[in-house]
């Protein structure tokens, strides 16, 4: 098809877990003759959950793209995951929209997934619409459904659909702006015309004027014309809902059965009739090579600027890195410029995406969505764009990780498999990260939640081949001390020959500075200066290792104030020597306690369950310091300071007792003393694994 940037529609499916979004994408693709038969995702054979993991567990777990021709449009559907830990996908598959789909179950009203569906568009300045799924099921409520929403978001919530029904079960549908009626009558999605049921009439009238009303008040034209009483025309009537829906004063809802395929084709009449287009909405900020900011507008006139915000590994065509031209036309011309790498990158050949299908184009232009495959030096979120005028495309701004596990292999020996297999699956999800922290001896896995570090556990084995354990990890505790004592370390050997002697006297008491800090206060060269050096390189090996459970001190001052020497025995070893010897016999008189890290969070929660979050930080040894207003209506934020080893679980447990609405971020603050009777089993397990 001779594809412009006006027959383009970028609609981002999304929703809570288990709703329908992968079934409504199939249902589309179905009625547009893509595939033959509708797949489930239950049984693992729909076109838009092909990952091996999806398919394990019958939900989505990646963003992926589809896209079908209707009445002379492409639609592009972007089937993002509904489970909260995929926040980082649902972001960027809202970003390379234009419009949110958001679905939703008619028997269950507003879940909390549509509720952060709604607010994380509003995040990426995208327009908002709902269908309203699962209308075939016993105790489906379309009216409930629509007037929670309606309650929620106001009267801005409009239904250009109603169920036309027959006992519980959707036998049908009004189109209210048409003011007309329709029965399913085929199995791709065909309708025919019937009369209006006389029950739906006041309120096809009542939401009809409803929406011509926002209409006009987007359109100073429309205005004129609704107040004189004069009807829009097609066009104008198209043009306006597009406005209004992009200005987000109407949010459209639609209606059917995704699992039945009822409402579907309507829907995408609607799509096509209504929705914005890339142009109409949606900018994007780029960054020029000076420095200049400018917002790009899918005008296929503009320098080309297109941006990376998914890539997936197939296991024939290897990497595949999906992106969306936000300016300029993208031509296969053999090489393109990533701005983000300063490099060239070869192209083997451009495609649309269906899935994991791939058809060759030579073309994608302004607004549309295609695919590049083995890029080698390409990641998510960098921008494709020309050497000679290039542009930097400002993404979204990713969540932060606030879960950390643990993550080796079941069988020793396969450490850096498991290091190297993340670092290729960051390709894939740039959300989570991997860090070999030295100090407790274990890879740190840190991500949004445990079901998607299980989900990168789980493609460690799949695809590299490494099967990995997850589990809590050690808690980086420091030692220091609180007393000042003056102790001698003094070593001496004597083998034959030349021997070994050092002698120290140094003083140790509290520190300012976070690691060690040497001073000399020697006179009358006791100690000759050439040896001062070995003394601060023994302390400093020395303080790795505490005395009390083995963690390194921190907040030491050492300062070596007296000693002796032999012309023949002494060299830098034996002063090293002495240097630990003095550590290890001064520390454990110095009054050494255990430090424990201790974190700053911000944790946003619904005003409901301000007191069961005070109550539960509480228990953890947390003391809170604020709870302000958030910027979402209806929202607090608490700041609180808890111990590490309090809140290492707290992504997991925050989501239950906030049903899934709350989150936080945390960032570490300093260390403090552990109280005697936590200190007490800490060591106690530190000395039986010894």
């Amino acid at each position: 098809m001779n594809l412009t940037t006006d027959k383009i529609r970028n609609i981002t499916v999304m929703g809570h877990g288990g709703v329908g979004k992968t079934a409504f994408v199939e249902a589309a693709l179905y009625n547009a003759g893509v595939i033959d038969r509708m797949g489930r995702s239950n049984e693992g054979n729909t076109v838009t959950d092909f990952d091996a993991e999806e398919i394990r567990r019958g939900v989505s777990v990646s963003t992926s793209v589809a896209w079908c021709e209707w009445k002379k449009h492409k639609i592009n559907f972007i089937d993002t995951p509904g489970d909260f830990d995929f926040l980082g996908e649902q972001l960027l598959g809202m970003y390379a929209g234009d419009t949110a789909l958001i679905v939703m179950s008619a028997k269950d009203g507003l879940s909390v997934g549509a509720e952060k569906a709604v607010r994380n568009a509003a995040g990426v300045n995208i327009p908002v619409s709902f269908f309203i799924n699962r209308m075939d099921e016993p105790n489906a409520n379309f009216e409930k459904t629509l007037g929670d929403l309606r309650d929620v978001y106001g009267q801005r919530v409009l239904p250009l659909a109603l169920p036309i029904l027959e006992g519980e079960k959707m036998t049908g549908l009004v189109d209210v702006m048409g003011g007309k009626a329709y029965a399913f009558s085929g199995k791709r999605g065909e309708m025919k015309a019937i009369d209006l049921p006389s029950d739906l009439e006041a309120l096809v009238e009542e939401y009809g004027e409803q929406i011509k009303e926002q209409i006009a008040e987007n359109d100073e034209h429309l205005m004129e014309k609704y107040f004189e009483g004069e009807a829009f025309t097609p066009d104008e009537e198209s043009e306006g809902m597009r406005k209004a829906i992009t200005a987000g004063s109407i949010m459209p809802v639609l209606v059917g059965s995704a699992q039945e395929n009822l409402g579907i084709s309507f829907a995408l009449d609607l799509v096509t009739r209504y929705m914005p287009t890339p142009v109409d909405g949606h900018p994007v900020t780029a960054v020029k090579e000076d420095g200049e900011k400018i917002l790009l507008h899918s005008e296929s006139e503009g320098p080309l600027a297109a941006f990376i915000f998914k890539t997936f590994v197939d296991p024939f065509v290897g990497r595949i890195s999906l992106f969306r031209v936000f300016s300029g036309t993208f031509k296969d011309e053999g090489t393109i410029y990533n701005v983000n790498q300063e490099k060239e990158e070869r192209l083997i050949g451009l495609n649309f995406q269906n899935g994991k299908k791939q058809q060759p184009t030579e073309v994608v232009v302004a607004g549309d969505i295609g695919a590049i495959a083995k890029l080698s030096e390409t990641k998510t979120l960098d921008t494709l764009t020309t050497k000679a005028a290039p542009l930097r495309i400002e993404g979204p701004e990713m969540p932060v990780p606030c879960l950390t596990l643990a993550i080796a292999p079941v069988n020793k020996g396969e450490e850096e498999k498991i290091m190297q297999g993340l670092v290729r699956l960051q390709d894939e999800d740039v959300t989570f990260t991997i860090v070999n922290d030295a100090e407790t001896r274990q890879f740190r896995l840190s991500g949004l939640g445990e079901v998607q570090l299980d989900v990168i556990s789980a493609r460690l084995k799949s695809k590299f081949g490494v099967e990995a354990v997850l589990s809590e990890p050690r808690i980086a505790y420091r030692e220091t001390i609180r007393k000042k004592v003056k102790v001698q370390g003094r070593h001496k050997k004597q083998t034959g020959g030349h021997g070994q002697y050092g002698d120290v006297w140094i003083v140790f008491e509290p520190g300012t500075e976070e690691g060690l800090e040497f001073a000399e206060e020697v006179f009358g060269g006791s100690v000759p200066k050439n040896y001062f050096p070995a003394v601060e390189k023994g302390l400093q090996e020395a303080i790795v290792e505490g005395v009390l459970a083995g963690y390194p001190i921190v907040n030491l001052k050492a300062t070596l104030v007296d000693g002796s020497y032999h012309d023949v025995d002494s060299n830098e070893l034996s002063f090293k020597l002495a240097a630990r010897l003095a550590y290890r016999a001064g520390l454990p008189q110095a009054d050494p306690v255990l430090l424990e890290p201790i974190d700053k969070l911000y944790v946003h929660i619904p005003d409901d369950f301000l007191g069961d979050i005070m109550g539960d930080l509480n228990k953890r040894r947390g003391r809170i310091h604020g709870i302000n207003a958030d910027s979402i209506p209806g929202f607090q934020v608490v700041e609180a300071e808890a111990p590490r080893a309090e809140i290492a679980k707290y992504a997991t447990d925050l989501k239950s007792m906030t049903q899934g609405r709350g989150w936080f971020t945390v960032e570490f603050v300093r260390y403090e003393q552990v109280p005697q009777n936590i200190a007490d089993r800490i060591i106690a397990a530190a000395q039986s694994e010894e």
